[in-house]
This record gives structure tokens, C-alpha cells and sequence, in this order.
């Protein structure tokens, strides 16, 4: 799934008491907020001056989305131990033992690859194309600045000392150490570290296991059906 760069997931360090590291993204949590707000704001006043079936379509309306905007925006979660990894989608809950993954992809969506080959995506870390041109392009601009300087330092002994501008761009050049990254893709390296040194250990092995979600998946369908009535009773 392809999200505009605005989606950057950001990473929370375990506590003392906690264990996980926490992967969300908060641009999602900040749409969901905004979103339920407008359809709480809509409902609840379709239900207090609306006549005749308005309250009752606007009250089945709630019921469907409010729980449906909430699983796909404020839901999603990754948490990273160093035995597994669990991943909170919007219908599901997948726990995956480090030691039965194979591999965490990342093309047009980040997802893990189990050694069953079972395939997850990570709702939570969303690829953003966006983020990684301009990513790239920071990359350019460093790797630009590098090659100036190696050419100005390379005139300036030709020249027998003196400043130049290779002086000059130095301390912009060493801004950049590395190959920029976009965050999605930062997160993914974290994660990618975590299965290179904790897949093989003993506390990693152990069996995937998902669990449907269905304090969400009940109301969205009761809403769905409820609204359906009514529009078809209409």
C-alpha cells in the first residue's frame, strides 16, 4: 500500500517495565482523530435535530464507522521483542516468532515473510514513495557535496595550499554519513537488525499465531447490516 510521506511511523523505546519497542504511525493516529471527530460531530447532530429516519440512519452510520476508521488509523501497531514480532492490523493480531521469519520486504508495502510462507503487512509502517525520492535526492545532493569537496582538496594541492572551496563544503559534507533513508525504511533496517541477532536464539522459536479481531469486526458488520436495512426499508 503506497501512503503519501506524511506517514512516518515513529519508533517508542522500551520503558524499564516494557520490553517492546512500539512502531505507529502518528499522522495516522492524527487523521483517525480528525476523522472520527467529523463523523461524531455529524452523527450526533443528525440524531439530535434529524426527523422521521435520519436519527436512525445517522446512529447506524456511527455504528459502522467509527469502529472501522479507528481499526485502520488509530489500530495499527508494530511491537518488536527480542523473542517476536507482533503485529496489530485492523482485523487481526499476528505474533510471529523471530525464529519463523524468513525475511521483512519492503516494496510498495513493508510486510514479514514466514517461514511457511504466510505473508503479513506491517498496517503500521506504511511505504511512502514520496519519502524515499526525497530521500534519494538528499542522497544525490550529499554524495554531490562529497565529490566537490574531494575536487576542491584535489586543486588545492595542486596548487601548493591555500583555501579553497573544498574548505568551504567540509562541514556540509560530514552532515550526512550515511545513505539518507526514508523512515519506514529506518524502521525497517531496526527490524531487520533485530531478526539477524535474536532469530537464531532459543527464546525466538515457537509457533505463528493470529486472532481475529473481533471487537471491531462484530460492530463494523452490525452497523453495515443495520444500515442496510434501513436503506433497503426506505
Amino acid at each position: 500500500m503506497t501512503t503519501p510521506d506524511h506517514e512516518s511511523p515513529a519508533p517508542q523505546p522500551p520503558t524499564p517495565g516494557q520490553r517492546d519497542r512500539t512502531y505507529r504511525s502518528p499522522m495516522g493516529i492524527a487523521g483517525g482523530v480528525l476523522l472520527l471527530a467529523i463523523v461524531a460531530w455529524l452523527g450526533i447532530d443528525a440524531i439530535v435535530s434529524g426527523r422521521d429516519r435520519t436519527p436512525w440512519l445517522a446512529l447506524a452510520a456511527m455504528i459502522f464507522l467509527i469502529p472501522l476508521i479507528a481499526a485502520f488509523t488509530l489500530r495499527p501497531a508494530v511491537f518488536a521483542s527480542e523473542e517476536r514480532l507482533r503485529i496489530r492490523n485492523p482485523f487481526r493480531i499476528i505474533t510471529v516468532p523471530w525464529g519463523q521469519v524468513v525475511s521483512l520486504r519492503s516494496g510498495y508495502s513493508n510486510e514479514v515473510v514466514a517461514k511457511s510462507g504466510s505473508k503479513y503487512q506491517l498496517w503500521a509502517v506504511p511505504v511512502s514513495l514520496r519519502a524515499r525520492k526525497k530521500a534519494a535526492a538528499r542522497d544525490a545532493r550529499a554524495n554531490a557535496q562529497r565529490a566537490a569537496e574531494a575536487s576542491g582538496q584535489g586543486g588545492r594541492r595542486g596548487m601548493g595550499g591555500g583555501f579553497g572551496l573544498g574548505g568551504l563544503s567540509r562541514g556540509a559534507a560530514d552532515v550526512s554519513d550515511g545513505p539518507a533513508r526514508a523512515e519506514s525504511d529506518k524502521v525497517m533496517d531496526d527490524l531487520r537488525e533485530l531478526l539477524e541477532t535474536k532469530g537464531e536464539s532459543d527464546a525466538a522459536r515457537g509457533e505463528v499465531t493470529v486472532r481475529w479481531a473481533y471487537e471491531i469486526a462484530v460492530p463494523v458488520l452490525a452497523g453495515a447490516v443495520l444500515l442496510a436495512i434501513l436503506v433497503a426499508t426506505g
